[in-house]
């Protein structure tokens, strides 16, 4: 059992902020699956506003890393949980952003699968950071990151049934252009999320 509770006190700032981040992440691909899923209408107000809170949950990491002489885990995993967490609402605006300027382009592209798989990894990226405060059996946290890989690995499998689709010659040209670049940055953000769950794994297996 990791005995992360003798690092994490219970009013621990570290630990709130990195659970607020995951909840941030969480929520800014919630919103993103019911657009992909065609259940309401993309705002980027929406995505902006959570991403500009993340990046202040960041900084107030950041600042507090500076001004604090003992830290619950190494500075150096505490920031590089903060700015992997922080990289996932950012990519999701990115998306949303460029979903945007093509919505009436694309309004026959089925993203429901992808919607299902962020839903997942997303879900698994709070899991984990919360097990970090709570504590957790080496061999659980490395079952959850299992899971994590394995939903980016299948989403890279989709992506390439989505491109070879794509890429058959039954489609517009620009149409093509502008879905692959969202695939693209589909991609990037399950490969986020794989990166929280590296970092979070690594932080559990050294102070196991």
């Amino acid at each position: 059992m990791i005995s992360i509770q003798r690092l994490f006190g219970k009013e621990d700032r570290f630990f709130e902020l990195l659970t607020a981040s995951a909840k941030a992440s969480r929520q800014s691909i919630a919103s993103l699956t019911t657009i992909l899923r065609h259940e309401k209408a993309p705002s980027i107000e929406e995505f902006a506003a959570v991403r500009k809170e993340d990046k202040a949950i960041t900084q107030e990491i950041s600042d507090l890393l500076v001004k604090t002489f003992v830290t619950a885990l190494e500075r150096e995993d505490i920031e590089a949980l903060s700015t992997a967490l922080y990289k996932i609402p950012k990519t999701v605006e990115k998306f949303v952003e460029r979903y945007l300027i093509s919505e009436d382009k694309i309004s026959g592209i089925d993203f429901t699968q992808h919607a299902k798989m962020l839903d997942e990894a997303t879900g698994l990226v709070v899991e984990m950071i919360e097990a970090i405060r709570k504590g957790m059996d080496i061999v659980k946290m490395k079952e959850a990151n299992d899971r994590l890989q394995t939903i980016e690995g299948n989403a890279d499998k989709l992506m390439l049934e989505c491109l070879r689709d794509l890429y058959s010659g039954r489609h517009d040209t620009l149409l093509v252009v502008i879905v692959s670049n969202l695939y693209d940055l589909l991609e990037k953000i399950f490969d986020r999320c794989r990166d929280v769950g590296n970092v979070a794994k690594q932080i559990a297996y050294k102070n196991s």
